[in-house]
């Protein structure tokens, strides 16, 4: 499965009424952590865990009204929304081991 890329206008169809939990990396260009979990995100989506989740992204500079709704203060930001509620947060990077971890305890 592949990474998705979500906008403000398409975030309540493509996240909150997703048919299954859905990761939501909050990121933006210039953000070198930002990088880093993404390699790995990518790793996750075309791994075992890509058939459990929907992997999205969301640009904060071009999307700036959906980070601020769900309290985005520091990127990366990731959100695992299940049935269109935020279930989990996690701020910074880590690891592809503790990311795998952290996505398989909230699922």
């Amino acid at each position: 499965m592949s990474i998705i890329d979500v906008t403000d206008s398409s975030f309540e169809a493509e996240v909150l009424k997703a048919p299954k939990p859905v990761l939501v990396d909050f990121w933006a260009e210039w953000c070198g952590p930002c990088r880093i979990i993404a390699a790995s995100l990518e790793e996750i989506s075309a791994g075992e865990l890509g058939d459990k989740l929907i992997i999205a992204e969301l640009d904060i500079d071009d999307n700036p009204s959906t980070p601020e709704k769900y309290g985005v203060r520091g990127i990366p930001t990731l959100i695992i929304f299940k049935d269109g509620n935020p279930a989990a947060i996690k701020i910074g990077a880590l690891p592809l081991s503790e990311l795998k971890k952290w996505i398989e305890i909230n699922l």
